[in-house]
Parts: structure tokens; C-alpha cells; sequence
């Protein structure tokens, strides 16, 4: 099983309050949750990254329990091994583009330094052709740039898994499109367990082996299991014919 979660949280702000109840469990390498904002998506990803503690339930990826309230597990981000992308990339703007690489191998919070390296941060910086941007900071990088830094700084840490949240929302529709191509390559190459979350049914289209739908916290029933994967009803089709 690469993912078995279940996730019980209650989240108050003023007088609103959201329930999570995420209850999934799925033997797919690449994983895509959908669903419209509020849906309680990202709360979900960060509970798994480690960076939102459960109330109760449990999460496993590839096999290891990363959090059991029974029996009082619960893993430090770090140890968990999840290479988190941000919806906004989170880049420390104040560091170069070699420095955020280093960062994800750097223990605790240390800054590297201005020359940090290693043969993991030289083989990222090449493998999406940052070279030559290596002592740029973010605010002079594109949208594509700062998402492949970020994608290197998850990377390079080697993580068990790769948690990316609307990895594309921010980008224009054609480089979107270019760049789910190159994210679609990299993961088949590497092999890394996957979920991504999205309100896009186009990344869906490309990266859902395992698609479900989300909203008001829990997922939704779906079409009925085609691969032994439950299919939100726009996709069915797709998976059938394609």
C-alpha cells in the first residue's frame, strides 16, 4: 500500500470551523486529489508532510507510519522524508538559487553558505538546467525557474515521497503545459510515490493513475472502480477509452 490515511482534524478560526476527515487509501505511485479551494486539500498534504498534527487516525506511505494517534507515533517532519512543494514554492528570497538547493540537504536551519555544494546540488542544478542561474536570487527568476528550484530543494534531499500542492496554479496556461510535461518525465524516471493536489482537472488528465474528488474536508464517492482505482465521473471516460 504506498498510501493509507486517515486523517481526523478539527481547525477553528473566530467562529468558523472546518472538519477534516480524509479517509483514502490507494496502492497508485501517483495519487491526485481535486477539489475546489476550501476543500481542506492543503491541510491534508501538510498533515501528511508532518507540519499540522491530527487530532486521531493514522497516515502510512509506502509502508512506514509516519503518524498513529493509538500508538502515539508521530514522526518530525524531517524524519518523515516528504519532498514538499509549496503552492507559492516558499524560496527563502534572501538566499540564492544554488543555497535554496543545499538548503534540502542542510541539517536544522542553517543557511549554506554562498558556495554550497554537493554532488546531489550540481546534479539538480543541471538536471533542470539552472546552471547558469545558480547565484540569482528568486525575485529575478521567472515562474517556471522558481518552481524547478523548488522542485530541486525537494529533490535533493532524496525524500520517500513528493507532495506537491497546485504545483501549477501559478503559471501561465503554456508553460503549464510544458512543465507537467517535464514533472510527468522526472517522476516516471525517479520512481517517487506521488500526491498532488489540485482544483485543475488537466493535471488530473496527466498525472491521475488514482484520481478522487475532495470536499468539505472528506472525499467524495466517485465512479465506480475502473483499474482498481476510484474515478471522478469527469475522468471516466478518459480511463476507459484512453
Amino acid at each position: 500500500m504506498q498510501f493509507d490515511l486517515d486523517i481526523q482534524k478539527t481547525l477553528r478560526s473566530g467562529k468558523r470551523t472546518f472538519h477534516l476527515n480524509l479517509r483514502l487509501q490507494s496502492d497508485s505511485g501517483r495519487l491526485v486529489i481535486l477539489g475546489p479551494s476550501g476543500a481542506g486539500k492543503s491541510q491534508a498534504l501538510r498533515a501528511i508532510a508532518g507540519l499540522l498534527r491530527p487530532d486521531s487516525g493514522r497516515i502510512m506511505v509506502g509502508g512506514a507510519v509516519l503518524f498513529d494517534s493509538a500508538r502515539r507515533i508521530n514522526l518530525k517532519p524531517q524524519a518523515r522524508r516528504m519532498g514538499y512543494l509549496f503552492q507559492d514554492y516558499a524560496l527563502f528570497p534572501h538566499l540564492s538559487v544554488r543555497q535554496n538547493i543545499a538548503f534540502g540537504e542542510t541539517p536544522g536551519w542553517r543557511n549554506p553558505g554562498r558556495q554550497a555544494g554537493s554532488e546531489a546540488v550540481e546534479r539538480w542544478l543541471a538536471a533542470f538546467h539552472l546552471e547558469h542561474l545558480a547565484h540569482q536570487l528568486p525575485g529575478e527568476l521567472s515562474g517556471g525557474q522558481r518552481q524547478r528550484v523548488a522542485l530541486a530543494r525537494a529533490l535533493v534531499a532524496q525524500p520517500a515521497a513528493l507532495l506537491l500542492d497546485e504545483p501549477f496554479a501559478a503559471l501561465d496556461p503554456d508553460l503549464r503545459t510544458v512543465l507537467r510535461g517535464e514533472l510527468d518525465r522526472l517522476q516516471r524516471e525517479l520512481a517517487l510515490p506521488m500526491i498532488l493536489i489540485s482544483h485543475d482537472v488537466a493535471d488530473a488528465q496527466v498525472f491521475g493513475d488514482h484520481v478522487v474528488r475532495m470536499r468539505d474536508g472528506a472525499i467524495q464517492p466517485g465512479a465506480p472502480a475502473i483499474d482498481g482505482a476510484d474515478i471522478d465521473p469527469i475522468l471516466a471516460e478518459k480511463k476507459i477509452h484512453g
